[in-house]
């Protein structure tokens, strides 16, 4: 039964081989607009590469050198549009500096309107020069798809802003901020947040549910404390980029009222902000937060601000008096520029006024639908299903003579637990489609593996009810196609939750999640390495005591000893299985 494994890394092996598309000569024209490889994956969230500029003003007919810079890429797409609005066709066109690394697009009918690789060799740095033209919009943003390898990709990296000379200062739309400089100046707390008020003088969401950040620095914070007519918040949390929260009418990011605080080196800026849609923050450029400071502290962020319970005339504005769910959420940010959260917001459970009444309350950073998915997939794959497996394979012969309902023991609970595996994936498979309302084009191969699984855990048990009789000529057939099946569904499902386990509805922490999921591999191999090896031997001393003439006593002595050994090992097997579920539904519960 060394197979399994065989099997195992085989088939993890080919899921890594990918069959899509691949443009290592640069011939992504069609990606020109939404700027995303045809990849089959899912785009990186920290960035690691920069653009940079030599002037931050120009004029129609400039040339304008930009830099895309930063660790080993094959790949990348560089374009310009109006900062203002994104979605807006390409401005101006680019002249190669390096004709070897680099080659003009035609986009959107416009020769050499983007750049991109002539190759896929790797490299450190591109650079080029940008063309402004005589129609110029009066602010320019440089936008960069950056490929370090197949699966490693960032999409729509956000670049400097260069602006026309006396135009109006720029205002943020889509993916970046405001430039700094034009915030208020906010200054420094002199000591840290106390969670000692929380429930009696501050309303508080923490995670955990009980840290301070006084003396933990993991403890994610926010309280709200009312002051007359007016709300001092107070947001603590480790980040190296940005810490927000949001006010939301649902548990969904859009047309939320939220507010960031930015690292920018060792300065921190508070800006409030909107939320559209899946969009970057849109910000506010009115000012109506006061008495805002910040510290940085051992990679822990701290800010705080106070803003009036009502704001009469800003529309993007929520009154403090109503209730709302609540989102906590960090990124990385970059010379003013924010990123993508880098994983799933905190978002508390039920909608609350945070001027009602103090309480102390928690969150999760998953969906319950998605935590149950989990939960009932590692009970149906690494328990019930494993366990079902190695009592028809070893305990045929054990409990062959001890009937349950008219039917072998053994045959009983095999079945038994089958069925329970397919019942619990059937469950676990249409929660996904009901909290997405329909297919995750974000999830890469996950989705994909969970179908076969359900497919193939429908089909076992239809198969197993049209069986032949054990004396048919088509038995061999029937159990060599369940064998099969079966052993093709759990290979699967354990690639399934390998991969599920990474994705940012579930995100179990890492990596001690991988180190448990293949001690769990690792574990049942073992057991069915052991039984089968058992298994060999027993056949072979019973047939030699057999062959020697001696008393078929013996020989049913020795098979009985060889029992008791398998039922020892399974009893040692479903301790230990049992276990490692605890350990993966206990983190399930804590997200």
């Amino acid at each position: 039964m060394a197979f399994p494994a065989f099997r195992l890394g085989v088939f993890l092996l080919l899921l890594h081989v990918g069959s899509v598309a691949n443009y290592p000569d640069g011939n992504v024209a069609m990606s020109c607009g939404g700027m995303t490889p045809e990849h089959g994956h899912v785009p990186q969230t920290h960035p690691v590469h920069r653009i940079s500029v030599n002037q931050k003003t120009f004029k129609p007919g400039d040339q304008i050198k930009v830099t895309l810079s930063g660790p080993p890429f094959r790949g990348f797409l560089l374009e310009a549009r109006d900062a203002e609005n994104l979605n807006d066709p390409l401005v101006g066109t680019f002249t190669l500096i390096d004709a070897e690394l680099s080659q003009v697009l035609t986009c959107e009918d416009t020769q050499g309107s983007a750049v991109t690789h002539r190759n896929p060799s790797k490299k450190n740095e591109i650079e080029v020069f940008w063309n402004a033209p005589s129609n110029s919009p009066d602010h320019i943003q440089f936008l960069a798809t950056v490929v370090e390898k197949y699966k490693t990709f960032w999409v729509k990296l956000p670049g400097p802003v260069i602006s026309l000379p006396n135009s109006l200062p720029f205002t943020t739309r889509g993916a970046t901020i405001p430039l700094l400089s034009t915030l208020s100046p906010v200054s420094h707390l002199t000591r840290s947040f106390s969670a000692s008020d929380c429930g009696n003088m501050k309303f508080c969401v923490r995670n955990p549910l009980d840290c301070d950040p006084e003396k933990d620095h993991a403890c994610v914070f926010l309280s709200f404390r009312r002051k007359d007519q007016s709300v001092i918040v107070e947001m603590s949390g480790p980040s190296k980029g940005y810490l927000s929260f949001a006010l939301s009418h649902d548990q969904w990011m859009g047309d939320d009222d939220a507010y960031i605080c930015i690292r920018d080196h060792q300065t921190v800026y508070i800006k409030a902000s909107h939320l559209t849609g899946r969009s970057h923050p849109v910000m506010d450029s009115e000012g109506h937060l006061e008495d805002m400071a910040w510290r940085l502290v051992d990679g822990v962020m701290q800010c705080s601000f106070r803003r009036n319970i009502s704001l009469p005339g800003l529309k993007n504005r929520f009154d403090l008096n109503e209730s709302y769910y609540i989102c906590i959420a960090d990124g990385a940010s970059s010379d003013g520029y924010i990123y993508r959260h880098a994983q799933q917001p905190l978002v508390t459970f039920g909608k609350y006024n945070v001027i009602d009444s103090p309480k102390n309350i928690g969150g999760s950073r998953s969906s319950l639908l998605l935590k149950i998915h989990g939960a009932l997939m590692f009970v149906a794959w690494m328990t019930t299903a494993s366990i079902g497996v190695l009592v028809a394979r070893f305990f045929k012969p054990v409990w062959s003579k001890s009937l349950f309902f008219g039917e072998a023991l053994w045959f009983q609970v095999h079945r038994m637990l089958m069925i329970t595996t397919s019942a619990l994936t059937c469950i676990a498979f249409v929660l996904p489609f009901i909290y997405r309302a329909g297919w995750s084009r974000h999830a890469g191969f996950h989705p994909y593996l969970g179908c076969i699984v359900m497919a193939l855990a429908v089909l076992q048990p239809l198969l197993a009810a049209f069986r032949p009789s054990i004396y048919s000529s088509r038995r061999y057939l029937f159990n060599w196609t369940h064998w099969s099946m079966g052993t093709t569904a759990r290979i699967i499902a354990v690639a399934a939750m390998f991969l599920g386990m990474d994705l940012p509805g579930l995100n179990l922490p890492g990596p001690r999640k991988t180190y448990a999921m293949i001690a769990f591999l690792v574990w049942h191999i073992a057991t069915e390495v052991i039984l089968e090896v058992h298994s060999y031997r027993l056949t072979q001393k019973v047939e030699v005591l057999d062959d020697a003439k001696i008393q078929i006593l013996q020989s049913f002595t020795a098979a009985e000893e060889g029992y008791m050994f398998r039922k020892v090992v399974f009893t040692i097997y479903v301790c230990g299985n049992i276990i490692f579920l605890i350990i993966f539904l206990s983190a399930i519960n804590q997200l």
